[in-house]
């Protein structure tokens, strides 16, 4: 790609960010004080997903798999 096209498309796509916030109608100051809190909430949820969801997966897992029948791992003697 063009970078000027890439540069073009941020561009687009931060203007759509302000016009679904409505973050262009903020003074300088309340514009900045909400994308600081914009990007640590997304950041928060980010992490906690990375850190949490796959624990509450293998859970879940192990919980049908004993639901269903499943068999339990045995480790295999020789």
């Amino acid at each position: 790609m063009d970078v000027k096209r890439v540069k073009d498309y941020l561009y687009w796509l931060y203007y759509q960010y302000q016009l679904v916030t409505c973050s262009y109608v903020l003074e300088p100051w309340e514009q900045s004080m909400f994308h600081t809190i914009t990007v640590t909430v997304v950041a928060m949820v980010v992490y906690t997903a990375y850190v949490f969801v796959p624990i509450h997966v293998r859970l879940a897992l192990e919980f049908f798999s004993q639901i269903f029948g499943a068999q339990p791992e045995s480790p295999v003697v020789n």
